[in-house]
Protein backbone atom coordinates (compact mmCIF):
# COMPACT_ATOMS: atom_id res chain seq x y z
CA UNK A 1 0.00 0.00 0.00
CA UNK A 2 1.08 3.61 -0.53
CA UNK A 3 1.81 6.33 1.77
CA UNK A 4 -0.80 8.48 1.27
CA UNK A 5 -3.18 6.00 2.12
CA UNK A 6 -1.84 4.91 5.15
CA UNK A 7 -1.92 8.92 6.56
CA UNK A 8 -5.09 9.59 8.59
CA UNK A 9 -6.53 12.87 7.86
CA UNK A 10 -8.05 14.63 10.78
CA UNK A 11 -11.41 14.94 11.67
CA UNK A 12 -11.39 18.60 12.72
CA UNK A 13 -11.44 19.32 8.72
CA UNK A 14 -15.31 17.52 8.40
CA UNK A 15 -16.39 19.75 11.69
CA UNK A 16 -18.72 22.25 10.25
CA UNK A 17 -17.25 26.16 11.15
CA UNK A 18 -17.80 27.83 14.12
CA UNK A 19 -20.32 30.93 13.24
CA UNK A 20 -21.35 33.84 15.51
CA UNK A 21 -24.75 34.40 15.62
CA UNK A 22 -24.50 38.07 16.64
CA UNK A 23 -22.91 38.39 12.93
CA UNK A 24 -26.34 37.18 11.63
CA UNK A 25 -28.45 40.01 13.08
CA UNK A 26 -25.70 42.79 11.86
CA UNK A 27 -27.16 45.35 9.40
CA UNK A 28 -25.41 45.54 6.01
CA UNK A 29 -26.53 49.33 5.03
CA UNK A 30 -27.55 51.76 7.58
CA UNK A 31 -31.22 52.70 8.27
CA UNK A 32 -33.37 54.86 6.28
CA UNK A 33 -36.04 57.11 7.05
CA UNK A 34 -38.77 57.71 4.21
CA UNK A 35 -37.28 61.36 3.80
CA UNK A 36 -33.91 60.20 3.63
CA UNK A 37 -34.84 58.19 1.23
CA UNK A 38 -36.49 60.24 -0.94
CA UNK A 39 -33.26 62.72 -0.66
CA UNK A 40 -30.94 60.34 -2.08
CA UNK A 41 -33.47 59.97 -5.05
CA UNK A 42 -33.83 63.73 -5.51
CA UNK A 43 -29.91 63.97 -5.39
CA UNK A 44 -29.41 61.56 -8.14
CA UNK A 45 -32.14 64.41 -10.63
CA UNK A 46 -30.34 66.71 -11.99
CA UNK A 47 -32.58 69.09 -13.40
CA UNK A 48 -34.39 69.23 -9.59
CA UNK A 49 -30.82 70.31 -8.17
CA UNK A 50 -30.24 72.83 -10.43
CA UNK A 51 -33.69 74.44 -10.58
CA UNK A 52 -33.47 74.61 -6.56
CA UNK A 53 -30.11 76.34 -6.99
CA UNK A 54 -31.12 78.77 -9.63
CA UNK A 55 -34.46 78.97 -7.61
CA UNK A 56 -32.31 79.98 -4.32
CA UNK A 57 -29.88 82.87 -6.36
CA UNK A 58 -33.45 84.10 -7.92
CA UNK A 59 -34.39 84.59 -4.04
CA UNK A 60 -30.93 86.16 -2.84
CA UNK A 61 -31.34 88.71 -5.55
CA UNK A 62 -34.97 89.52 -4.88
CA UNK A 63 -33.36 89.88 -1.19
CA UNK A 64 -30.27 92.25 -2.37
CA UNK A 65 -31.12 93.39 -5.83
CA UNK A 66 -32.59 96.37 -5.04
CA UNK A 67 -29.61 97.57 -3.19
CA UNK A 68 -27.03 96.67 -5.68
CA UNK A 69 -28.29 99.09 -8.12
CA UNK A 70 -27.56 102.48 -5.83
CA UNK A 71 -30.86 103.55 -7.68
CA UNK A 72 -34.12 104.07 -6.19
CA UNK A 73 -36.61 101.44 -7.58
CA UNK A 74 -39.25 105.14 -7.61
CA UNK A 75 -36.91 107.74 -8.66
CA UNK A 76 -37.77 109.44 -11.61
CA UNK A 77 -35.60 111.10 -14.00
CA UNK A 78 -36.98 111.85 -17.43
CA UNK A 79 -33.77 113.05 -18.91
CA UNK A 80 -32.66 109.27 -18.59
CA UNK A 81 -35.89 107.39 -19.87
CA UNK A 82 -35.87 104.42 -21.98
CA UNK A 83 -32.15 103.71 -21.86
CA UNK A 84 -30.79 100.14 -23.37
CA UNK A 85 -29.30 98.04 -20.82
CA UNK A 86 -25.44 98.38 -20.74
CA UNK A 87 -23.05 96.30 -18.25
CA UNK A 88 -19.62 97.26 -17.09
CA UNK A 89 -17.33 95.21 -18.90
CA UNK A 90 -19.71 93.17 -21.31
CA UNK A 91 -20.00 96.20 -23.51
CA UNK A 92 -16.79 95.52 -24.61
CA UNK A 93 -17.97 92.36 -25.78
CA UNK A 94 -20.45 93.79 -28.21
CA UNK A 95 -23.55 92.79 -25.50
CA UNK A 96 -25.33 95.17 -23.09
CA UNK A 97 -23.14 98.15 -24.36
CA UNK A 98 -26.17 100.86 -24.39
CA UNK A 99 -26.64 100.73 -28.19
CA UNK A 100 -30.10 101.03 -30.00
CA UNK A 101 -30.91 100.76 -33.58
CA UNK A 102 -32.84 104.12 -33.69
CA UNK A 103 -34.12 104.81 -37.40
CA UNK A 104 -32.15 101.65 -39.06
CA UNK A 105 -28.71 103.02 -37.67
CA UNK A 106 -27.02 101.78 -34.34
CA UNK A 107 -26.45 104.26 -31.67
CA UNK A 108 -25.18 104.82 -28.53
CA UNK A 109 -28.44 106.04 -26.72
CA UNK A 110 -25.76 106.84 -23.35
CA UNK A 111 -23.54 108.85 -25.13
CA UNK A 112 -26.37 110.53 -27.09
CA UNK A 113 -28.07 111.46 -23.70
CA UNK A 114 -24.93 112.39 -22.26
CA UNK A 115 -24.96 109.63 -19.70
CA UNK A 116 -22.34 108.21 -17.31
CA UNK A 117 -23.77 106.02 -15.21
CA UNK A 118 -24.42 102.25 -16.17
CA UNK A 119 -27.91 100.68 -16.15
CA UNK A 120 -27.90 97.33 -15.81
CA UNK A 121 -30.98 96.31 -17.36
CA UNK A 122 -32.00 99.94 -18.41
CA UNK A 123 -34.23 102.40 -17.52
CA UNK A 124 -38.32 102.46 -18.45
CA UNK A 125 -40.12 105.63 -20.00
CA UNK A 126 -40.11 107.68 -17.00
CA UNK A 127 -36.33 106.73 -16.22
CA UNK A 128 -36.67 104.80 -13.45
CA UNK A 129 -34.13 101.68 -12.85
CA UNK A 130 -35.70 98.80 -14.44
CA UNK A 131 -32.88 96.27 -12.27
CA UNK A 132 -33.86 97.65 -8.97
CA UNK A 133 -38.01 97.11 -9.87
CA UNK A 134 -37.26 93.66 -11.20
CA UNK A 135 -36.56 92.79 -7.99
CA UNK A 136 -38.96 94.30 -6.43
CA UNK A 137 -41.33 92.63 -8.40
CA UNK A 138 -39.75 89.26 -8.04
CA UNK A 139 -40.46 89.58 -3.60
CA UNK A 140 -44.27 90.19 -4.82
CA UNK A 141 -43.91 87.17 -6.91
CA UNK A 142 -42.02 85.07 -3.65
CA UNK A 143 -44.67 86.82 -1.27
CA UNK A 144 -47.58 84.76 -3.17
CA UNK A 145 -45.41 81.81 -3.57
CA UNK A 146 -44.78 81.23 0.11
CA UNK A 147 -48.28 82.84 0.93
CA UNK A 148 -49.35 79.81 -1.39
CA UNK A 149 -47.44 77.50 0.10
CA UNK A 150 -48.95 78.34 3.59
CA UNK A 151 -52.58 78.46 2.75
CA UNK A 152 -52.17 74.93 1.10
CA UNK A 153 -50.37 73.69 4.27
CA UNK A 154 -52.63 75.20 7.13
CA UNK A 155 -56.17 75.30 5.15
CA UNK A 156 -55.42 72.92 2.60
CA UNK A 157 -54.08 70.48 4.47
CA UNK A 158 -56.33 70.77 7.46
CA UNK A 159 -59.72 70.70 6.31
CA UNK A 160 -58.71 67.58 4.39
CA UNK A 161 -57.56 65.42 7.48
CA UNK A 162 -60.69 66.31 9.41
CA UNK A 163 -63.29 65.74 6.40
CA UNK A 164 -61.41 62.49 5.08
CA UNK A 165 -61.00 61.53 8.73
CA UNK A 166 -64.56 61.95 9.80
CA UNK A 167 -66.37 60.53 7.12
CA UNK A 168 -70.35 60.44 6.74
CA UNK A 169 -72.35 63.22 7.82
CA UNK A 170 -69.58 65.41 8.63
CA UNK A 171 -67.45 64.69 5.57
CA UNK A 172 -70.65 64.99 3.21
CA UNK A 173 -71.18 68.09 4.59
CA UNK A 174 -67.83 69.78 4.44
CA UNK A 175 -67.44 68.28 0.87
CA UNK A 176 -70.92 70.32 -0.10
CA UNK A 177 -69.18 73.58 1.19
CA UNK A 178 -66.18 72.63 -1.06
CA UNK A 179 -68.21 72.44 -4.42
CA UNK A 180 -69.94 75.69 -3.39
CA UNK A 181 -66.46 77.70 -2.77
CA UNK A 182 -64.59 75.76 -6.18
CA UNK A 183 -67.72 77.09 -7.96
CA UNK A 184 -66.23 80.72 -7.64
CA UNK A 185 -63.21 81.28 -10.01
CA UNK A 186 -60.91 83.40 -8.32
CA UNK A 187 -60.97 86.42 -10.75
CA UNK A 188 -64.77 86.72 -9.73
CA UNK A 189 -63.46 86.81 -6.00
CA UNK A 190 -60.98 89.00 -6.95
CA UNK A 191 -63.22 92.08 -8.71
CA UNK A 192 -65.59 91.58 -5.75
CA UNK A 193 -62.70 91.84 -3.14
CA UNK A 194 -62.23 95.78 -5.44
CA UNK A 195 -65.90 96.76 -4.50
CA UNK A 196 -65.05 96.53 -1.11
CA UNK A 197 -60.53 97.17 -1.07
CA UNK A 198 -58.16 99.18 -3.27
CA UNK A 199 -56.57 96.98 -6.08
CA UNK A 200 -54.09 95.67 -4.82
CA UNK A 201 -51.66 92.82 -2.78
CA UNK A 202 -54.34 92.49 -0.18
CA UNK A 203 -57.56 91.71 -2.60
CA UNK A 204 -55.55 89.15 -3.82
CA UNK A 205 -54.33 87.28 -0.70
CA UNK A 206 -57.81 87.59 0.46
CA UNK A 207 -58.95 85.62 -2.82
CA UNK A 208 -56.34 83.17 -2.69
CA UNK A 209 -57.22 82.80 1.26
CA UNK A 210 -60.74 82.08 -0.22
CA UNK A 211 -60.74 79.90 -3.03
CA UNK A 212 -56.44 78.90 -3.12
CA UNK A 213 -56.82 75.49 -0.87
CA UNK A 214 -59.80 73.83 -2.85
CA UNK A 215 -57.15 71.05 -4.40
CA UNK A 216 -54.96 70.63 -2.24
CA UNK A 217 -58.13 69.70 0.54
CA UNK A 218 -59.39 67.01 -2.11
CA UNK A 219 -56.43 65.79 -2.62
CA UNK A 220 -55.65 65.36 1.44
CA UNK A 221 -59.00 63.92 2.38
CA UNK A 222 -58.84 61.26 -0.70
CA UNK A 223 -55.39 60.06 0.63
CA UNK A 224 -57.33 60.03 4.13
CA UNK A 225 -59.66 58.11 2.90
CA UNK A 226 -57.60 55.50 1.95
CA UNK A 227 -55.15 55.19 4.82
CA UNK A 228 -57.30 55.36 7.18
CA UNK A 229 -58.24 52.30 7.48
CA UNK A 230 -54.60 50.26 7.17
CA UNK A 231 -53.85 47.97 9.76
CA UNK A 232 -51.57 50.04 11.65
CA UNK A 233 -54.19 52.94 12.21
CA UNK A 234 -56.42 50.45 13.62
CA UNK A 235 -53.58 48.81 15.55
CA UNK A 236 -52.84 52.35 17.14
CA UNK A 237 -56.77 53.07 18.10
CA UNK A 238 -57.29 49.51 19.37
CA UNK A 239 -54.35 50.28 22.01
CA UNK A 240 -56.21 53.43 22.74
CA UNK A 241 -54.48 56.43 20.64
CA UNK A 242 -56.68 59.59 20.48
CA UNK A 243 -58.33 61.17 17.66
CA UNK A 244 -55.08 63.99 17.59
CA UNK A 245 -52.98 61.29 18.14
CA UNK A 246 -53.73 59.52 14.97
CA UNK A 247 -53.79 62.42 12.49
CA UNK A 248 -50.38 63.95 13.70
CA UNK A 249 -48.08 61.16 14.48
CA UNK A 250 -49.64 58.48 11.91
CA UNK A 251 -51.64 60.09 8.93
CA UNK A 252 -49.80 63.35 8.50
CA UNK A 253 -46.32 61.87 8.16
CA UNK A 254 -47.49 59.50 5.59
CA UNK A 255 -49.24 62.05 3.24
CA UNK A 256 -45.91 64.32 4.00
CA UNK A 257 -45.14 63.60 -0.07
CA UNK A 258 -48.58 64.11 -1.39
CA UNK A 259 -48.57 67.50 0.54
CA UNK A 260 -44.98 68.80 -1.07
CA UNK A 261 -45.13 67.63 -3.72
CA UNK A 262 -49.36 69.71 -4.80
CA UNK A 263 -47.62 72.61 -2.98
CA UNK A 264 -44.28 72.48 -5.23
CA UNK A 265 -46.96 72.70 -8.11
CA UNK A 266 -49.36 74.88 -6.67
CA UNK A 267 -46.87 77.95 -6.28
CA UNK A 268 -46.24 78.65 -10.34
CA UNK A 269 -50.26 78.62 -10.50
CA UNK A 270 -50.13 81.34 -7.91
CA UNK A 271 -47.35 83.17 -9.05
CA UNK A 272 -48.68 83.16 -12.54
CA UNK A 273 -52.31 84.13 -11.31
CA UNK A 274 -50.51 87.53 -9.58
CA UNK A 275 -48.99 88.10 -13.06
CA UNK A 276 -52.40 88.28 -14.31
CA UNK A 277 -54.51 90.12 -13.11
CA UNK A 278 -51.15 92.37 -12.23
CA UNK A 279 -51.17 92.84 -16.16
CA UNK A 280 -54.79 93.12 -16.74
CA UNK A 281 -54.74 96.19 -14.26
CA UNK A 282 -56.68 94.68 -10.83
CA UNK A 283 -53.22 93.92 -9.46
CA UNK A 284 -50.91 95.72 -7.95
CA UNK A 285 -51.30 99.62 -9.50
CA UNK A 286 -48.50 101.84 -10.34
CA UNK A 287 -46.26 102.81 -9.09
CA UNK A 288 -45.95 99.42 -7.22
CA UNK A 289 -43.62 97.15 -9.01
CA UNK A 290 -44.66 93.22 -9.91
CA UNK A 291 -43.67 91.38 -12.73
CA UNK A 292 -47.21 91.49 -14.11
CA UNK A 293 -46.73 95.09 -14.05
CA UNK A 294 -43.48 95.41 -15.59
CA UNK A 295 -44.00 93.09 -18.24
CA UNK A 296 -47.68 95.74 -19.19
CA UNK A 297 -45.52 98.30 -19.09
CA UNK A 298 -43.02 96.48 -21.58
CA UNK A 299 -45.96 95.33 -23.61
CA UNK A 300 -46.76 99.09 -24.90
CA UNK A 301 -43.65 99.41 -25.91
CA UNK A 302 -42.51 96.17 -27.28
CA UNK A 303 -41.74 97.34 -31.00
CA UNK A 304 -39.42 99.76 -30.14
CA UNK A 305 -38.02 98.95 -26.63
CA UNK A 306 -38.83 94.94 -26.35
CA UNK A 307 -36.35 94.67 -23.45
CA UNK A 308 -38.61 96.58 -20.99
CA UNK A 309 -40.56 93.06 -21.70
CA UNK A 310 -38.33 90.87 -22.40
CA UNK A 311 -36.28 90.71 -18.75
CA UNK A 312 -39.58 90.61 -16.57
CA UNK A 313 -40.48 87.68 -18.77
CA UNK A 314 -37.18 86.08 -18.32
CA UNK A 315 -37.59 86.30 -14.39
CA UNK A 316 -40.93 84.82 -14.30
CA UNK A 317 -40.27 81.94 -16.63
CA UNK A 318 -36.78 81.04 -14.69
CA UNK A 319 -39.59 81.44 -11.62
CA UNK A 320 -41.81 79.02 -13.18
CA UNK A 321 -39.91 76.66 -14.85
CA UNK A 322 -37.70 75.91 -11.81
CA UNK A 323 -40.80 75.05 -9.45
CA UNK A 324 -41.98 72.95 -12.00
CA UNK A 325 -38.54 71.24 -12.02
CA UNK A 326 -38.28 70.81 -8.43
CA UNK A 327 -42.12 69.43 -8.27
CA UNK A 328 -41.11 67.21 -11.06
CA UNK A 329 -38.05 65.77 -8.73
CA UNK A 330 -39.83 65.70 -5.64
CA UNK A 331 -42.98 63.64 -7.24
CA UNK A 332 -40.34 61.02 -8.79
CA UNK A 333 -38.60 60.81 -5.17
CA UNK A 334 -41.73 60.22 -3.37
CA UNK A 335 -43.26 58.20 -5.33
CA UNK A 336 -42.45 54.36 -5.17
CA UNK A 337 -43.94 53.52 -8.50
CA UNK A 338 -40.80 55.82 -9.76
CA UNK A 339 -38.10 53.72 -7.44
CA UNK A 340 -35.11 52.98 -9.34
Amino acid sequence: MSNSTSEKIPKELFEPASTDNMDNELIAKPQLSFMKDAWLRVRKNKGAIISAVILLLVIIMAAIGPHISHYDAYAQDVTKSNLPPKIPGLEKLGIFDGKQEIGGVETDVYKQQNVKEYYWFGTDSLGRDLFSRVWLGTRVSLYIALLAALIDMVIGVGYGLISGFKGGRVDNVMQRILEIISGIPNLIVVILMLLILKPGIISITIAMVITGWVGMARVVRGQVLKLKDQEYILASRTLGAKNSRLLLKHLLPNLSGVIIINTMFTIPSAIFFEAFLSFIGIGLQAPRASLGTLIEDGYQTFQFLPHLMFIPCIVICIILIACNLIGDGLRDAFDPKMRD
